[in-house]
C-alpha cells in the first residue's frame, strides 16, 4: 500500500489555557509564484476538520501556513493593545517526504508564538 503524504496543524491559545477555536489558516505554495492553496477555520479542538493538505494534492515542496492571530485574539476577550501586538503569523516550512506526515502546530498568545515539526 503506498502511503501518501498529509499537512495537519493544531492551534492552542496558551493565555487562556485551550484550544484557539475559529481561528482561521491560509496555506500557501511557494514554489514559483506564490500561490494561496486553501483556506481552514480551526474547530473546538483547535484543529481543521482533516488534513490541511493530503493524499494526490500532497507535493514535496516549501509551503506558508499563515495563521490570522489577530482576528482570533480580538473574539477572546482578552484585554489587547492597538495595534496588536501579533497579527498575521507566518510559518514558512519545507515538506522533502512525500510520504510525511508535517504536523505543524502553534502554541498561540497576544504576545508570542511557538512552533514545531510535531507528530
Amino acid at each position: 500500500m503506498n502511503c501518501m503524504g498529509r499537512l495537519t496543524t493544531h492551534v492552542l491559545d496558551t493565555a487562556l489555557g485551550r484550544p484557539a477555536e475559529g481561528l482561521e489558516i491560509e496555506l500557501w505554495r511557494l514554489d514559483g509564484p506564490a500561490e494561496l492553496v486553501s483556506t481552514h477555520v480551526t474547530n473546538g479542538d483547535g484543529r481543521v476538520d482533516g488534513p490541511i493538505l493530503a493524499d494526490a494534492a500532497f507535493a514535496i515542496g516549501t509551503y506558508e501556513l499563515r495563521f490570522k492571530a489577530g482576528d482570533y485574539l480580538k473574539t477572546t476577550g482578552q484585554a489587547l493593545p492597538e495595534p496588536l501586538f501579533l497579527d498575521v503569523i507566518p510559518i514558512r516550512f519545507g515538506m522533502a517526504e512525500q510520504e510525511g506526515h508535517y504536523h505543524v502546530p502553534l502554541l498561540l498568545s497576544p504576545f508570542g508564538y511557538s512552533t514545531y515539526r510535531g507528530s
